[in-house]
């Protein structure tokens, strides 16, 4: 993973609009504004929050279903980083669902090479899977990994 010291976005009182962003990523806000695009079709939305322990403001990708008791659950399916000149798109997954990922999920082999690279981290082991997001080349693989955290992880 990235140094946070390089994180971009860290006014606490500048808002992430489309002018910062376009400005602080130059060509690949292209693939930025098509990743938005993408999110209500994966059945998501992103939230963009202030986290004081790295000063910097992160996007979380979030989904919400109704379980058949009516209770509405949410879950975060990816963390979005900003430095300069291209994004990050991590999607943590816990640890024991790596082996049915890597069986299950339709991705490159550079993708499947990152999640079985990918360091197990924290109390309740999970593993991040990043991408850093230049062009929307690496978004198909984006979006496949999503899909899967919502079906393995409900």
């Amino acid at each position: 993973m990235h140094n946070h010291e390089q994180l971009r976005l860290r006014d606490p009182d500048t808002r992430p609009t489309s002018a910062v962003l376009e400005q602080t990523l130059g060509g690949s806000y292209a693939a930025y504004e098509i990743f938005q695009e993408a999110l209500p079709g994966l059945e998501m939305e992103q939230e963009w929050q202030w986290y004081t322990p790295y000063k910097a403001w992160f996007a979380r990708g979030q989904h919400w279903w109704t379980t058949a008791r009516g209770t509405r659950k949410e879950k975060t399916l990816y963390w979005l980083y900003v430095y300069e000149g291209y994004f990050s798109v991590a999607v943590w997954f816990k640890e024991k669902n790596r082996t049915e990922l890597l069986s299950t999920a339709h991705v490159s082999e550079e993708t499947r090479q990152r999640i079985r690279d990918a360091e197990t981290m924290g109390k309740m082991p999970t593993f991040p899977v990043v991408f850093d997001i230049t062009t929307v080349e690496p978004l198909a693989d984006v979006y496949t990994l999503i899909d899967c955290k919502k079906r393995l992880e409900r």
